[in-house]
């Protein structure tokens, strides 16, 4: 028999050490990640800005009417996501203010910018009615009755509607709008 020297007894023990420690690491991080995935952590890069509405509000059965007339359909030829504001009446100021904050984040869709369309529930404020993605609704007190916190003392919530009719989030009052401008870019890429 082949006796083992004691230097090849020293490169098998660090070959089988080294063996050892590959497989901890590898496995210890398969472990870590499975931890803070159950716990629920998530990084701050994949949170979205706005409240997740859960479960999804379901408004397909309240199709709104456009300030014209006609009917306005949730689910379209087109994929588009829509901002829904909701304001209460005799909203002024608040309301200037907030129209023009919405139309500044539509144009910095830039050519993503076709897929989105803001909804205005009631009469926009005058400043922004040639906007093209501007859509005003007829008053729809039976929608508006459903949306999550729609007479928020702090002012007018903002809500995303997907392509097929669901309120996924809502924006309180008084919201970053690179917060929404984040998500909803983050949701066009889905597509």
């Amino acid at each position: 028999m082949n006796a083992i020297t004691p230097e090849q007894l020293k490169a098998r023990n660090r070959g089988r050490w080294t063996l050892v420690a590959l497989f901890g690491l590898f496995f210890g991080a398969v472990a870590l990640a499975g931890v803070l995935r159950f716990s629920g952590w998530e990084p701050a890069a994949h949170r979205n800005t706005g409240q997740m509405i859960e479960p999804h509000l379901d408004v397909r059965a309240l199709p709104p009417t456009l300030a014209s007339g006609q009917p306005y359909p949730w689910k379209s030829e087109s994929q588009v996501w829509r901002i829904l504001v909701a304001p209460a009446p005799g909203c002024a100021a608040e309301c200037v203010t907030l129209s023009q904050d919405l139309a500044k984040v539509w144009q910095l869709f830039g050519h993503r910018a076709d897929n989105v369309e803001i909804l205005w529930l009631g009469t926009p404020p005058a400043e922004v009615q040639g906007l093209p993605a501007l859509r005003a609704l007829q008053p729809q007190p039976e929608l508006r009755a459903v949306l999550p916190g729609v007479d928020d003392a702090a002012g007018t919530p903002v809500y995303v509607v997907d392509p097929n009719g669901f309120v996924l989030m809502r924006y309180a009052p008084g919201f970053e709008l690179a917060g929404l401008r984040k998500d909803m870019a983050t949701l066009l890429k889905l597509k």
